[in-house]
This record gives C-alpha cells, sequence and structure tokens, in this order.
C-alpha cells in the first residue's frame, strides 16, 4: 500500500510541477526566457524549440535578446515568434532579435488570470484522476485479497489526503500566479 501511496504522490507532485512550467508560458508585463524558449522554430524543416537554435538573453526587465547560433536560421526564428500565440512582436537587427514585452492592458490581465485558472482546473482534473487511479488499484489489491477491507479503507484515506494536499498546493500556486499578473 505504501508504495501506491508514493506512487500517487509523485504523479501529483508531477502534475503542480507541470502546473508550474504552464504558469510560466504565461505573460506578466515581465521578460523571462521561459516564454520563448520552447516556441518551435522551422530550422532546417524541423519543428525545433527556440533555446535548441539560439541563446536568449534578458538585457532589462521589458527585454528579450534571442541570438541565433547560425546566422542563417534568424528569419526562420523570426517567423516562429510571429506565428506564435504570445502576440509578440519581434524586431530583428540582422545578428540578433529583440523582443519588447509591452506593458498589459486591465483587459489583457484579466483573459491571463482567466488561462491561468484554466490551468489550475486542468491539474486538479489530472490530481483527481491520480486519486480515482491510486483508489482502483486499492480495491484490485483487495479483491486479489492483498489488503483487507479494514486497509482499503484507511488507504482510501490516506489517498484523499494526500490528493487534498495537492489540491490545495495548486490552488496556492494560482493564487500566487493570479497576485503577478494583477500587479502593476
Amino acid at each position: 500500500m505504501e508504495k501506491v501511496f508514493k506512487e500517487c504522490e509523485n504523479k501529483m507532485k508531477k502534475a503542480c510541477e507541470k502546473l508550474l512550467k504552464d504558469f510560466n508560458k504565461l505573460r506578466t508585463g515581465r521578460a523571462s526566457a521561459s516564454l520563448v524558449e520552447d516556441i518551435l522554430i522551422d530550422y532546417y524543416n524541423t519543428p525545433t524549440p527556440l533555446k535548441q537554435v539560439a541563446s536568449i538573453s534578458i538585457p532589462d526587465s521589458r527585454t528579450i535578446a534571442i541570438q541565433p547560433w547560425d546566422r542563417n536560421s534568424i528569419s526562420d526564428v523570426e517567423k516562429g515568434i510571429m506565428k506564435s500565440d504570445l502576440g509578440l512582436t519581434p524586431i530583428n537587427d540582422g545578428k540578433m532579435i529583440r523582443i519588447n514585452i509591452p506593458p498589459l492592458t486591465e483587459e489583457r490581465r484579466k483573459e491571463l488570470v482567466k488561462v491561468a485558472k484554466k490551468y489550475t482546473e486542468d491539474a486538479k482534473i489530472a490530481i483527481r484522476n491520480i486519486r480515482r487511479e491510486g483508489n482502483e488499484t486499492l480495491k484490485k489489491m483487495k479483491n486479489n485479497k492483498e489488503i483487507t477491507e479494514d486497509d482499503l479503507f484507511s488507504g482510501q484515506e490516506e489517498i484523499q489526503k494526500i490528493t487534498d494536499k495537492y489540491i490545495k498546493k495548486a490552488e496556492e500556486l494560482f493564487n500566487e500566479k493570479e497576485k503577478e499578473i494583477m500587479e502593476i
């Protein structure tokens, strides 16, 4: 049963980590390399993440500088950024690409909070699905007479405690992100 608990906890922890990664991709008015590093670039007809074809730096809080290692790919990098759903406009000077991060409007902030809320709901659904899998595993163990009925109930209670802990963590992550987005 301990193995089932540990497995559930690890999977739930991964769901929260994924939620954090999703949050890092949300634009908050501050420049961050995580905004652009996973944008797919058509590099020699192969979709490649930007972080694999260029160095990404943050010279100041409102600017992202991207310097492709292969100068011939600069226009591909520019096209990839334009195609992304970030709504950012790259400025190409022939050697590197700069992206200025405009301050967020109130309307855009509210949209970002909605997106963050959706990411949070997705994470909670994933956590609840992990709980269901854990409970089903315990029921199979009971049916195979590996554990008693009492063990099944105490096991389900333990899985519920783990679930509550990670649902609360997802909520806390959302509240932090909401504060960060709405901060002017």
